[in-house]
């Protein structure tokens, strides 16, 4: 949980399920139904279903955040939806903005490849393997980030070279890392 806003965040891996066109334009799950990730979290079909109606009723909007800061917004998500797979977005990073031309340029790089939501937990309880189950968050943000927790979709690959895999190992061994001490 982040001290400063309050906030918990799921991440996701970009990939087959996240397209980036044009260095600008991005789209596809920040979070997808049924997957355990490395915080032992598991989101629930529907539980962003509330918190996005409230958002098509104009009281706010989900930000486009670099790494959860919320002092660098770095673009828009033009859709944030629900459907039978998961939390789809769409967007587009902004090129005005100093952090979103380096966010463009990294994400190019493959220097990053995560997205992360911030959000809050209003209703959860325990499945039957021990995990929490989220069955309600109030959506606010979905950042771009250097470190996901939740592997299962991920930014395509352009080109493997091995600084490329070197770093994916490292990220691996971070969030393992990370994983062991949320559990103590």
């Amino acid at each position: 949980m982040d001290m400063d806003t309050g906030l918990e965040h799921k991440f996701a891996r970009f990939g087959d399920e996240i397209q980036v066109k044009d260095g600008t334009e991005i789209e596809g799950y920040a979070s997808l139904f049924g997957a355990c990730d490395q915080g032992n979290d598991v989101v629930a079909k529907g539980a962003y279903s509330a918190s996005l109606r409230r958002l098509e009723a104009g009281e706010r909007t989900v930000k486009m955040l670099w790494q959860h800061d919320p002092a660098q917004p770095i673009g828009i998500w033009d859709e944030v939806r629900e459907d039978g797979k998961g939390l789809w977005v769409k967007g587009r990073l902004l090129a005005d903005v100093e952090k979103g031309r380096e966010a463009a340029a990294l994400i190019a790089a493959r220097a990053i490849d995560g997205l992360s939501i911030g959000y809050r937990t209003v209703k959860s309880t325990r499945n039957d393997k021990g995990q929490r189950l989220l069955t309600e968050l109030e959506l606010w943000e979905v950042s771009l980030v250097t470190f996901p927790m939740l592997p299962s979709a991920r930014v395509a690959a352009k080109a493997d070279d091995a600084d490329a895999a070197a770093l994916r190992d490292m990220a691996a061994a971070f969030r393992g890392a990370c994983a062991k001490l949320a559990l103590r």
